[in-house]
C-alpha cells in the first residue's frame, strides 16, 4: 500500500480575520474529521503541519520524508490557494520532486476534500 503524506498549514499559523465562523479549534476538529475518514478507509496517511515560514516549514517536511517512503503528497488548499503562501507553496513542491522523485501530487480545497483528492491519484 502507498503511503500517503498530508501537508498543511497547522491550525495555529493562520490568521482567522479574514474567515468569519472558522476559528483554530473548528478547523483542528476538521483536519482531524479528515485523517478519520482517510483511516477508515484504508488509507495509510501521515499528517505533516507547518508553519507559514517557508525555512522552518521545509525543515519539517523533509524531517517528515525521512520517515517515509511515500507515493503520493497531499498538499492542502491553505498552503496553496493563498497568495501570501506563494512562496511556501513553491517551496514545498521543489523539496519534494528533489528528495521524492516520482511522487504524485493532489490537492484538496477542505479537509472534507482530502479523499476524494487522495483517491484521483490511488
Amino acid at each position: 500500500m502507498t503511503t500517503i503524506l498530508t501537508i498543511g498549514l497547522h491550525p495555529g499559523a493562520i490568521d482567522y480575520t479574514g474567515f468569519p465562523g472558522l476559528d483554530e479549534a473548528t478547523l483542528t476538529a476538521r483536519i482531524e474529521q479528515g485523517h478519520a475518514a482517510l483511516r477508515a478507509a484504508g488509507f495509510d496517511a501521515v499528517s505533516c503541519l507547518v508553519g507559514t515560514d517557508p525555512d522552518e516549514a521545509e525543515r519539517t517536511v523533509r524531517e517528515q520524508l525521512a520517515q517515509g517512503p511515500f507515493g503520493v503528497v497531499m498538499i492542502g488548499g491553505g498552503v496553496r490557494m493563498s497568495p501570501e503562501h506563494t512562496l511556501l507553496f513553491e517551496r514545498l513542491i521543489n523539496v519534494l520532486v528533489a528528495t521524492t522523485p516520482g511522487i504524485r501530487f493532489c490537492f484538496n480545497t477542505s479537509p472534507e476534500t482530502t479523499i476524494d483528492a487522495i483517491r484521483r491519484w490511488i
